[in-house]
């Protein structure tokens, strides 16, 4: 029960590695908002698990590129529990055009949910955790965004998660010394956002990772609740990598 007590939101948690960290943060003791924006059935779904194992949460809809639904988001999550203690940014998209078949809404599209929405959602809670003197906010970035060639795949996501990072570098020199600020870097994880990628490739990434496997959206949630707790509240600012080694720095 390392997170007893606290108010946590989730954005894109109705599956993957949002819905890892949702469960996960709901057995730890927060209360979890899970956000979605167009899958409702399974953030509905995910909700009746939490709340069956004896968890308490909400489901909100919003498009966290959207201003007027992230301050909804975040105005719902105050008026059910009062408060904001941690916010995990991990929305995302990925195209998986190569950059000369992408168009300009490919781009748009990637940067709005994955680096704008970021943005939109940490400064809407930051005045609330500012006022609180306390508050987390962990980015679910991509070791696609620091260098290592063969991750590079997509010019778009990889822009996006770049950004992400420097993201988090600047907002945890901005909102120090009362909010934490980090990001989690995951490697190749089992989700549905890799399904359906030609079996060469999938075999080509394993041999390049040092733990021969790829990750679990639960072990992406580990690391998360390590952020999110008291026992990281000197650390702030900082890229963790959940990799298996592959493109270790």
């Amino acid at each position: 029960m390392r997170l007893k007590g606290k108010v946590t939101i989730v954005t894109g948690a109705s599956r993957g590695i949002g819905a890892a960290i949702a469960r996960r943060f709901a057995r730890e003791g927060s209360k979890v908002v899970i956000n979605y924006n167009r899958s409702k059935a399974e953030a509905t779904k995910l909700l009746g698990e939490i709340r069956k194992a004896g968890g308490e949460g909400i489901v909100v809809k919003a498009d966290v590129s959207d201003p007027a639904d992230v301050k909804r988001l975040v105005k719902e999550t105050i008026e059910s529990y009062g408060r904001v203690d941690i916010l995990i940014n991990n929305a995302g998209v990925m195209f998986t055009q190569t950059f000369l078949e992408a168009d300009d809404d490919v781009w748009d599209r990637t940067i709005d949910v994955n680096l704008k929405g970021a943005y939109l959602c940490a400064k809407e809670v930051a005045p609330i955790m500012l006022k609180q003197k306390r508050g987390k906010i962990i980015n679910i970035s991509s070791n696609s965004g620091a260098y290592h060639p063969s991750a590079m795949r997509f010019v778009e996501y990889v822009v996006s998660k770049a950004g992400m990072n420097g993201l988090t570098k600047a907002l945890a020199l901005k909102l120090g010394p009362y909010i934490s600020v980090n990001a989690i870097l995951p490697g190749w994880i089992e989700t549905e956002m890799i399904a359906g990628i030609p079996s060469s490739t999938a075999q080509a990434i394993i041999e390049e990772t040092p733990l021969k496997r790829n990750g679990t959206p639960d072990e992406v949630a580990n690391a998360a609740v390590y952020l999110a707790s008291d026992e990281s509240d000197f650390v702030t600012g900082e890229l963790h990598m959940v990799t298996g080694g592959r493109g270790m720095h």
